[in-house]
């Protein structure tokens, strides 16, 4: 290959371009002799012509481990580094900034509530969908700095970064499924979810603090049963890979606990001793996969 000076790529481990990476590169002596910010591809690359020798390449970016290296200017002047990888600090990559939808097909929202204080009965919803924007990480890193939200600005200036991220959510609330066709009636009835008034369960992100460097509390507002309430999720990361699709797709958990009484839903029976039929607080379970993209793959 022709040209002279310094061609290099910067990825995360995942494969994903890390923009604006630094590229530093320092003689023997310890003389800075080049400094070149990768574009937006990861790619770095200058052409002033190098003096042939050995040069230490060290590459940096907000978020990530710095990585050091040698590197060979040939005689003609011409410095070949490779692809440079870089690793988040705490060693977890995170999904790649932009638009995901949330996949029905290959996640699950359940809930589960305690049956006459000796059993659980399970519950899950079969129609949701929703989108999640993952910002990008330009201020910060996942799980470093103090809590941010949407608005919330780091040590540079800008946006927190990861923390910025939002979502939204929406499930039908008459595709509740708990196994037994005259219960999921009940639920349906105005004594739960009373979904002739209320078709839909709504989630609106407002915010996210860092829980660990793959986990997060997700702050956001819950509208169910007409009833509009901040809740809480505790989120975890799980990780980002391709699909047989051809497109890419990230992992999620989240958990909270409801009570139904903050939702105006009161209806209960009572058995003997004093032990309610259906348990007044419910643990919601979130398994998500998300597609990269504002539209899902035809499958």
């Amino acid at each position: 290959m022709g040209g002279t000076g310094l061609r290099g790529q910067v990825r995360t481990r995942d494969g994903w371009a890390v923009q604006h990476a630094v590229v530093t590169m320092t003689d023997m002596s310890g003389t800075q002799v080049l400094r070149r910010e990768a574009d937006e591809n990861g790619s770095v690359r200058t052409d002033a012509a190098l003096a042939p020798g050995p040069y230490t390449v060290v590459v940096t970016a907000v978020g990530y481990a710095p990585v050091a290296s040698t590197a060979l200017v040939t005689a003609s002047g011409r410095a070949e580094v490779g692809t440079v990888v870089l690793a988040r600090q705490g060693g977890v990559e995170l999904p790649p900034p932009g638009a995901w939808s949330l996949d029905p097909a290959h996640s699950a929202v359940s809930a589960v509530a305690q049956h006459l204080g000796i059993s659980s009965v399970r519950g899950r919803f079969t129609e949701f969908g929703g989108r999640i924007e993952i910002a990008a990480g330009t201020a910060g890193a996942a799980g470093t700095g103090s809590a941010g939200g949407a608005g919330s600005t780091g040590s540079t200036g800008g946006a927190y970064g990861v923390e910025a991220s939002r979502v939204d959510a929406v499930i039908s609330a008459a595709s509740i499924d708990t196994g037994n066709a005259l219960r999921d009636k009940h639920l349906k009835s105005p004594d739960f979810l009373d979904v002739e008034r209320f078709p839909e369960i709504t989630y609106s992100s407002t915010g996210l603090t860092p829980a660990g460097p793959d986990r997060w509390t997700v702050h956001g507002q819950l509208s169910l049963h007409g009833v509009v309430r901040e809740v809480d999720l505790d989120l975890s990361y799980l990780g980002t890979g391709p699909d047989p699709w051809g497109g890419v797709r990230a992992a999620f958990r989240a958990t909270t606990e409801l009570h139904r009484e903050d939702f105006a839903m009161n209806y209960n029976q009572v058995v003997q001793a004093g032990i309610s039929a259906i348990g007044t607080t419910l643990r919601v379970e979130l398994d998500i996969q998300a597609v990269q993209g504002e539209s899902l793959p035809g499958v």
